[in-house]
């Protein structure tokens, strides 16, 4: 029987997914379904660059803002959500795109991973923030390294929340996040997922994104993060997100508002880089270039189609 078709259009920050999705989505009656770890989100609008009702121009978008700030949200959360997305395009007889540079999300669907659904051990949790607290996040860092080299291979040493991941995971089943990833990919994938992904000269991206945090901070970003800190009781999960947790330090008084800006941009230029490297290990991944246009690239993917 043969599999339907889900497109999949990744790629770096900045790199133009959300335009280039749109205009595809327009000429062959798609829907869209979000791939981003920030867009879930709900309030988190201006940082995690979710597209406005106006740029969406009538096209339908899934998984964006429907999740507290406050909740933790697992890979396998997203993976249901997306599926059911997925699904219920299918049924009303349109076209999925699947659209974000969550490299994690977007593995747990087109290699059909099973990410076990692990259950806080809060005791536990609170000594590894101790831990950050007394020796630093380094040494966690390190630790994370020792039981599981090569999930850590794809973690930034500053990436709290996902070196957290890889210790819970392995206190809470005795096997590493990379086994379990390995163990999970034995099942059968349900699409035929078409994936393309977005590159740039690394200079000209690193333009797109410095703009980009310029822009942010003209929208309001600081508000934006005052209004969410004010309106929820305990300190959002979300916050730890980059854009976030620079500007969070900001308002503590670690950083002078022209340090908060270059660190964001850094490190989102670092994350990029991270990105590129996340998908450039998918073997099944068509590259557009980005310069050459949004509908020289919609061309490029509707021949990969076969469907003109």
């Amino acid at each position: 029987m043969q599999k339907n078709k889900v497109i999949v259009i990744c790629g770096p920050t900045a790199s133009g997914k959300t335009a280039l999705s749109i205009e595809l989505a327009k000429k062959i009656n798609g829907e869209i379904v979000s791939c981003d770890s920030m867009q879930i989100y709900e309030d988190m609008n201006i940082g995690a660059a979710k597209p406005t009702l106006e740029e969406m121009q009538g096209i339908k978008h899934y998984l964006i803002g429907y999740v507290s700030p406050e909740k933790r949200y697992s890979v396998a959360d997203y993976k249901k959500d997306a599926k059911k997305a997925i699904k219920e395009i299918i049924e009303k007889g349109k076209n999925p795109i699947v659209v974000g540079g969550t490299g994690l999300y977007i593995d747990s669907l087109i290699y059909e991973i099973e990410y076990q659904d692990i259950k806080l051990d809060e005791e536990y949790r609170k000594k590894l923030e101790e831990e950050v607290q007394e020796k630093g996040l380094e040494t966690l860092y390190e630790k994370a390294k020792q039981i599981d080299a090569k999930a850590i291979e794809k973690i930034s040493p500053t990436d709290k929340k996902r070196i957290l991941r890889v210790l819970e995971i392995y206190h809470a089943t005795g096997k590493t996040k990379t086994e379990q990833e390995i163990e999970s990919r034995k099942k059968e994938v349900e699409y035929d997922y078409k994936v393309f992904a977005l590159n740039w000269d690394r200079e000209k991206l690193y333009e797109r994104i410095n703009k980009r945090v310029d822009i942010m901070f003209e929208q309001g970003l600081i508000q934006e993060v005052k209004k969410i800190l004010n309106k929820y009781s305990k300190f959002p999960t979300a916050m730890q997100g980059l854009g976030y947790k620079e500007v969070v330090d900001y308002l503590n008084g670690i950083y002078t508002k022209e340090e908060m800006i270059e660190k964001i941009k850094m490190e989102t230029r670092r994350y990029a880089k991270r990105q590129l490297t996340w998908f450039r290990k998918n073997k099944q991944t068509i590259w557009l270039n980005a310069e050459d246009g949004i509908q020289r690239n919609i061309e490029i993917i509707i021949r990969s189609l076969g469907t003109c």
